[in-house]
Parts: C-alpha cells; sequence; structure tokens
C-alpha cells in the first residue's frame, strides 16, 4: 500500500485545497500548534476546508514540553483546538532537534529517558482521549532519543530525506521538504502512507468518527485552601528562589511540602506555598492560570501590565505560561 499524501502549516500560506485533491493527494496532516496552546494561524481554514471537501487529515502538535506534565497540557491544548473536526488520520505529536533545544534554553537537559517519557505522556494523553496517537521523528533522534520500542507502542510517522525508502517500520514516511504540488505556493512537505489509517481508525473507535464529543478535560481544581497556594516549578527555579518571590523561607516550603533536600526539585512538578508567605498579610493577591490564558489578558483582568506580572513571578518568556501554574497578580 503506498499513499499520496502532504503535510502543511501556516508557512505553505492559503491553499487550494480542491487542487490538491485534484492533482491525486489522498490524505493531509495538518499542523494544528504547538507548545501550550499556540494555535497554527490556518489550521482551522485548512481543516475546515479539507472536511469540506472529503479530504482526509490528521493532525501534528510540535513539542516544547520541558516535562512530562507538560507535555499532558500540550496535549489538552491540541485535543482543544481539534475537536470540531473529523480526523481519519492520527493525532501526532512532533519531537524534533529544536524541542531539545528550546529546553536547554529553559534550564532542562533532554535526554533519553526524558524524551520517551514526554513522548509517551502526550500519546497516552491523546489515547485516552479516544483518540489515534502518532509521533513523528527522523532517524537521528529516533536512535539518539527515542529508540525501537516507541515505533513499536505508537504509530510512527518518519522523516527522511531520500529518493528511495530505507524500510524503516513506520506508518508515514515524510520523503522530501521540497515538493511541488498544485494548490501550493512553494516548498510542501511530502509524505506517502503504508496504513490504512482511516480504516484503522474506524474499525478500532477512535476519533470520535461516531460524532460523540470526547469527554471534556476535567474542570480546574478547586481553589486550594486558604492557608496556601499551588505553584508548578518551572526551569531554572530554586527552592531559594521561589521562597524569596513569595515572601516566605526554604524552610517553610521544605516543612510544608516534605522536601528533605532543598537543592533537589523538578520542574513540573507541583509544591504548595503559604499563602501570603505564611504571614497573615493581606496585601498579596493570586491568580491560577486557566486553558487558553494568556500573560497580555491576565495583566488586562487585574489591570496591570506584563512587565509587571513577570517581574514579580520571574517570568522570563511571558508567551510560555502553564495552566495550572499560579501566579502573583499585585
Amino acid at each position: 500500500m503506498s499513499i499520496k499524501g502532504l503535510d502543511v502549516s501556516e508557512f505553505q500560506g492559503t491553499v487550494d485545497w480542491e487542487r490538491v485533491k485534484a492533482a491525486g493527494y489522498r490524505f493531509a496532516m495538518l499542523r494544528a500548534g504547538y507548545g501550550f496552546n499556540t494555535v497554527d494561524k490556518q489550521f482551522h481554514r485548512n481543516a475546515s476546508e479539507c472536511n469540506r471537501i472529503g479530504l482526509p487529515i490528521g493532525v501534528y502538535w510540535f513539542c516544547y514540553a520541558v516535562s512530562p506534565q507538560t507535555a499532558v497540557q500540550e496535549a489538552d491544548g491540541c485535543l482543544g483546538t481539534i475537536s470540531g473536526y473529523r480526523l481519519d488520520y492520527p493525532v501526532c505529536y512532533d519531537i524534533e532537534q529544536a524541542s531539545v533545544a528550546y529546553a536547554a534554553g529553559e534550564g532542562v537537559t533532554i535526554n533519553a529517558p526524558l524524551a520517551k517519557q514526554i513522548v509517551t505522556s502526550f500519546c497516552n494523553r491523546v489515547e485516552e482521549k479516544g483518540y489515534y496517537a502518532m509521533f513523528y521523528t527522523n532517524r537521528n533522534f529516533l536512535d539518539t532519543y527515542l529508540g525501537s520500542s516507541l515505533p513499536e507502542r505508537y504509530a510512527f510517522w518518519y522523516a527522511r530525506y531520500a529518493d528511495s525508502f530505507d524500510g524503516t517500520d513506520c506508518g508515514i514516511w515524510q520523503y522530501t521538504s521540497q515538493g511541488s504540488i498544485p494548490g501550493i505556493s512553494g516548498d510542501v512537505d511530502l509524505d506517502i502512507g503504508y496504513v490504512d489509517y482511516p480504516a484503522a481508525i474506524k474499525a478500532a473507535g477512535l476519533n470520535h468518527l461516531d460524532g460523540n464529543s470526547p469527554a471534556p478535560s476535567p474542570s480546574p481544581s478547586p481553589a486550594p485552601s486558604p492557608d496556601y497556594i499551588t505553584y508548578v516549578i518551572q526551569p531554572g527555579d530554586t527552592l531559594s528562589g521561589i521562597a524569596q518571590r513569595y515572601g516566605t523561607t526554604v524552610s517553610a516550603l521544605s516543612s510544608l511540602n516534605g522536601i528533605s533536600d532543598p537543592d533537589l526539585i523538578y520542574a513540573g512538578n507541583t509544591i504548595r506555598v503559604p499563602e501570603n508567605g505564611g504571614s497573615g498579610s493581606s496585601g498579596a493577591q493570586y491568580y491560577t492560570i486557566q486553558p487558553g490564558d494568556t500573560l497580555s489578558g491576565i495583566a488586562v483582568k487585574f489591570g496591570t501590565t506584563v512587565s509587571a506580572l513577570s517581574a514579580l513571578n520571574g517570568i522570563s518568556n511571558p508567551d510560555l505560561i502553564y495552566a495550572g501554574n499560579t501566579i502573583r497578580v499585585r
């Protein structure tokens, strides 16, 4: 079986999907977004048009996760973005060297065990929500970070630019980034499918093709007790830095969270922080970030500025905030 396909993102601009389909392409993998809930600017148009003309689609989400927990958050952002569309192909996690480089910039070293945990966490979340999971990478990244076990567990979309296929066990092979087809200006990635995913997904009852919507993500947890707030440890955080930021002490944080070694904390873990530093002061105000929030939106909500929130919370990248994290707004 050899099925002609392509994959696109906002970088291909406005695609004439009717011309693409007329040229004999039988499936498309669309970038839905990347990171925490950043939606590809062309995704909704691309998905709507493909659904309208009956061209089968799957989606991919680019990985900027730095922990298994943030991979799950990325999966939730992806699933929320795609929920209104028919998908006859898998939901794919795209992890590459750029993902590792981004994590390094955030103070996190992605090694092989962590890379596997990140992919597994995303794919498992996709499966929990009733979709067919897949991951994408190239040969070098597969050999260096992921190994042979993941392609045995999840569908694999393999990137290797060459004139002939090397026989790697995969469901889709991306063979060039310099394709040229009717309906698209400039270069485009081209693929060959080796699995009849529409039939496999339909037979497995996945991707909600029966019209039933996926179960919604759990509602945000109830607000914590008045005695403490929750905080998701960010790459580069230290316990002393968190203590200083929230007006408390390392000793208080260690006691409240059962931390035996204050020098050993992990990005992505959640800790409790004494509200108002445990001092009884009522001057500070906190907010728990919700799915879809932006720092600029939170700033408007509380009558402050992005720079003030960034300074108050030690946020180095205002575009990178995570649902479930509690930040100080005053």
